[in-house]
């Protein structure tokens, strides 16, 4: 019974509303986030709203070569 549960939960955390999952918010350089974002984060959107943040630093990031 509780793996049905979970499955319930999983499947509408993933059909709910602004969720794009986690590899939209890795592809736009965010990180998934439990919670809150850390200082100098914000938020950008979800990645399974309304309890995983997809959060991007505010900073530009630069790279080397």
């Amino acid at each position: 019974m509780e793996i049905v549960t979970f499955i319930f939960i999983f499947v509408s955390l993933t059909q709910h509303g602004d969720a794009h999952g986690p590899e939209g918010c890795n592809h736009e350089r965010g990180l998934c986030r439990v919670g809150n974002c850390i200082p100098g984060e914000y938020l950008a959107r979800y990645c399974f709203e309304p309890i995983i943040l997809c959060c991007k630093s505010l900073a530009p990031t630069t790279t080397k070569s």
